[in-house]
């Protein structure tokens, strides 16, 4: 648990004078799962994009185990070994589950050929059917476009992507928000496999009981500021609604009330 996977120094991001993210000093460890919680607009997003490159930062470090990192994009990310399932999924309607599964590092074939390559269709419907059955994720049809499916259907996509290749390091962006009971019971699973794997996480949830269920330490931010640094088994549901709210602050963010 002594390597630092994560670290992020003074990570801010204005957006002319709104100031969405304000110093965010942070680290996650080896094996650790972390989640980070807040009001609507407390700067959670904000911080994941500017860690995954969605967007750039006004200023401040990242290290992604060890080495100084400054992705041009979120692609940039993927390749380092960074798995994020955002809010907006990012998923391309028109294409089907292995598609979007393999989207960017598809599997080729007869690549001896050089420059002409191949997509190797078959690889990817068996890669994607071992994927689904290891997160217990269900789609009835795999064929199917991602535009004909629910919302639930599309979320455990993405979320089944990510968890389909060894990461790095994994951040889930509300993954359950819009998932019923069954499905978010899945996700849920999915999150406590990559957990006995070994591999970090980050989690934004508003769901408390998740949060208590599924970490070992809670970030709170307010108002674009961490506010809170929680051991999980030291607080409680009412502990961290304190620190939402601003009716407690730790002593040393106390900037941030």
């Amino acid at each position: 648990m002594s390597e630092i996977v994560l670290k992020t120094e003074d990570l801010t991001k204005h957006y002319g004078g709104v100031h969405a993210l304000e110093g965010a000093d942070f680290e996650l460890k080896a094996g650790e799962h972390v989640a980070i919680m807040g009001d609507n607009g407390a700067g959670k997003s904000t911080f994941v994009r500017q860690i995954t490159g969605v967007e750039q930062r006004t200023r401040g470090k990242v290290w992604l185990y060890g080495e100084e990192v400054d992705f041009a994009g979120p692609l940039d990310a993927r390749e380092a070994g960074i798995e994020t399932v955002f809010q907006t999924l990012a998923l391309a309607d028109h294409l089907d589950v292995p598609d979007n599964i393999f989207l960017g590092r598809e599997i080729t074939k007869w690549n001896w050929l050089g420059p002409f390559r191949f997509l190797d269709y078959k690889a990817m419907r068996k890669a994607t059917l071992d994927g689904l059955e290891k997160t217990a994720v269900k789609i009835p049809n795999i064929n199917n476009t991602i535009e004909r499916m629910s919302g639930g259907q599309r979320q455990c996509v993405a979320i089944a992507r990510t968890a389909s290749f060894h990461s790095r390091l994994t951040i889930m962006d509300e993954p359950t928000a819009a998932l019923g009971v069954q499905e978010t019971a899945q996700v849920e699973n999915i999150i406590r496999t990559l957990k006995e794997a070994g591999e970090p996480l980050i989690l934004i949830s508003h769901n408390m009981r998740q949060v208590m269920d599924l970490v070992d330490r809670i970030i709170v931010f307010r108002r674009g500021k961490i506010c809170a640094n929680l051991k999980k088994e030291e607080t409680d549901g009412q502990d961290v609604v304190a620190y939402i709210t601003g009716a407690k602050t730790q002593p040393e963010y106390a900037d941030a009330a």
